[in-house]
């Protein structure tokens, strides 16, 4: 106990300055000499949820620059898409100011009240507080071990520890999470100053239990392709119980502004967090929804007819990459498209959309839309206004054609994420009832016993997202689409046949004016059932899963495109050799392969130096070298 004393005095030094938490004057003792009667558990749960929010140091290098990146949920850059990562960042993030930190304060919230239990100092909601410290620990190793791969189970407890297995570290995680759950007893009434001490659910033990479940779904659900019947036995047992299942059962904690862990972690004004290619390929064309009646009238004029590709720039956008609209830029907004993507991403020079994010402040960038190509010899070859097109391009290396563009990936020209998650005003969601639906939606279609149909799960899942958008009116019409995206995707459950491999599209020469034809391919995507759909039901789910997630769960994102290759991410611009994609060339990237894409992230270079066996060790149980195209046991390979 004595030890875990002089740790929480840090962390009750950090936690006093959170929201929420009671300052130590309050309870007129000298926090360092705090005994074990005056050490409450509430306030490491408290200190540990907190601080996983991410102060916008560590959740511009994490959650912004590594999360969203791989995860294509927000383009901020090629960085760990295109292979490479920060060492530095790295550290920060599994040091003892973070995430290291995180785990100590959960684990020291379940040394203490298992202490307090066993000398009869408990209180009444002691035990439940000593699940909910159990169940957080599960979510803070998963992300954890997510990122990195093997970890300790018995770590971040001043010692150091043996490191295990992905496998093991999933089974325990599982454990703890059905165990914890069941031992929570809900009937218990928590005094007021208690509850301030819970930034999600003020300690409401009903809402925890089904995050507990939800949680067990999320992790059952990512060994589904490694290890089949475990993930099924787990799966089922969870989706027999209480569920997150309705928005005022979120786990959510929100933001606010200045520099703490409750900033928002989409806050820093230099990151633009543009739309991915990824996410324009599966929202244009998704639903059937017609921009004319998304749009006010002042943007009428900007529509172009569905079959039209836009302007070919192929001098000025690259080819070399299997991004189906390579090499065009539409100049103007796509016939039809998902309603959430407006509200999503601001169409640039929408200035009078109360949402339109003018970052950076001390700059007129965002409200810069006009821009030029240029030649050869470095003069302006073409103008663009950028005012009401939609665009979004991938990463990698564009070579001589990015040198001569300076309308791609700029402010004023690329829609960007809307305001409302740039402000620190927002609450950020950790598990939302979107994310049950198309998990069980899944179990449904893999023929696990769940209680409700595939169809009927995937649905609620649209609704529930479309009802956080603020576009319900939408949802009738849009989930009876047949319409194809531009990955050959459509939202009606009952609409499974396939597209065909390419379509005819109109497009205008950029240069001179000359309309022509063009056959665009719906992409290819290798990684899933060897290409061969683009239009099954499981398809549908992570697509649907995908764009629910945005902005949220960008490590989710990732984690679905690394346990089964969906939805379909393209391959990063190869103009030149992209050096730590060593296997992606000229003559393999219009393919899908696992090691076009992120796998993990290495270990902080730290590590080895305070704990050389630990690394060995989790080296070893990698079962591969510590590199980012490693992949992760779980992952699809």
């Amino acid at each position: 106990m004595k030890k875990i004393l002089k740790i929480s005095c840090l962390l009750f030094a950090f936690s006093a300055t959170l929201v929420s938490c009671k300052k130590f004057d309050e309870i007129n003792q000298n926090p360092l000499a705090a005994n074990s009667d005056q050490v409450q558990v509430e306030y490491f749960i408290n200190s540990s949820i907190i601080g996983s929010q991410m102060d916008p140091h560590i959740a511009e290098r994490i959650y912004v620059l590594y999360w969203e990146v791989a995860g294509h949920t927000s383009f901020n850059g090629t960085g760990l898409s295109g292979g490479s990562y920060n060492d530095g960042w790295s550290s920060d993030y599994y040091g003892s100011g973070y995430m290291s930190g995180w785990l100590n304060a959960a684990n020291s919230a379940i040394q203490i009240a298992n202490e307090k239990i066993a000398a009869g100092k408990d209180a009444a909601y002691t035990n439940n507080l000593l699940q909910v410290a159990r169940i957080w620990r599960a979510y803070l190793m998963s992300e954890l071990s997510d990122l990195f791969g093997p970890i300790p189970i018995n770590g971040f407890q001043g010692i150091n520890p043996d490191f295990a297995s992905v496998k093991d570290v999933y089974y325990f995680m599982l454990a703890e999470l059905k165990d914890a759950s069941s031992k929570l007893d809900v009937a218990v009434v928590n005094p007021d100053a208690v509850k301030r001490h819970d930034p999600a659910y003020q300690y409401d033990y009903t809402k925890w239990k089904r995050y507990a479940n939800s949680m067990r779904l999320r992790l059952a659900m990512r060994l589904s392709e490694i290890d089949a019947s475990k993930a099924k036995i787990e799966f089922e047992d969870a989706a027999s119980g209480l569920l997150i299942t309705a928005a005022d059962q979120n786990f959510e904690v929100s933001e606010r502004g200045g520099w703490d862990a409750l900033t928002g972690v989409m806050s820093r004004e230099w990151n633009s967090h543009y739309l991915t290619a990824t996410l324009n390929t599966l929202y244009t064309g998704l639903g059937g929804i017609k921009t004319e009646d998304q749009v006010p009238d002042s943007l009428l004029p900007a529509i172009k007819p569905a079959d039209y590709a836009g302007l070919k720039l192929d001098q000025h956008f690259p080819n070399s990459t299997n991004f189906p609209m390579a090499g065009y830029w539409l100049d103007g907004l796509p016939y039809t498209i998902d309603p959430r993507a407006y509200k999503a991403y601001i169409i640039p020079g929408d200035f009078a959309n109360s949402n339109f994010n003018a970052y950076p402040s001390w700059d007129n960038t965002a409200r810069t839309t006009s821009r030029d190509l240029l030649d050869a010899s470095g003069a302006v070859q073409k103008t663009i206004n950028a005012t009401f097109h939609w665009n979004a391009f991938p990463g990698g290396d564009w070579g001589v054609k990015g040198s001569r563009n300076q309308i791609r990936l700029f402010n004023g020209t690329i829609p960007r994420l809307a305001h409302q998650f740039r402000a620190s005003a927002a609450k950020r969601i950790f598990f939302a009832s979107w994310e049950t639906y198309f998990l069980l939606a899944e179990a449904a279609v893999k023929g696990w016993t769940v209680p409700m149909s595939g169809q009927a799960a995937y649905e609620e899942g649209v609704k529930s997202s479309f009802t956080y958008w603020g576009v319900s009116s939408f949802a009738t019409s849009y989930l009876a689409s047949t319409d194809y995206n531009r990955a050959g995707t459509s939202v009606s459950w009952a609409h499974t046949t396939e597209p065909a491999a390419t379509h005819a599209m109109n497009y205008v020469d950029g240069y001179t004016n000359t309309p022509g034809v063009a056959n665009i391919n719906y992409p290819k995507n290798d990684l899933y059932r060897n290409g061969a759909y683009r239009n099954d039901l499981l398809t549908k789910i992570i697509t649907q899963k995908f764009i629910a997630q945005v902005p949220w769960q960008p490590l989710e994102a990732w984690n679905d495109q690394r346990r089964l290759g969906l939805p379909f991410f393209e391959n990063v611009v190869i103009e030149n050799p992209m050096p730590n994609l060593p296997a992606l060339n000229a003559g393999n990237v219009m393919t899908s392969q696992v090691q076009f894409f992120p796998q993990r992230v290495r270990y902080p270079s730290g590590l080895r130096n305070s704990n050389a066996a630990g690394y060995d060790q989790a080296v070893q149980l990698l079962g591969g070298p510590d590199e980012v195209l490693t992949p992760l046991w779980w992952a699809k390979h």
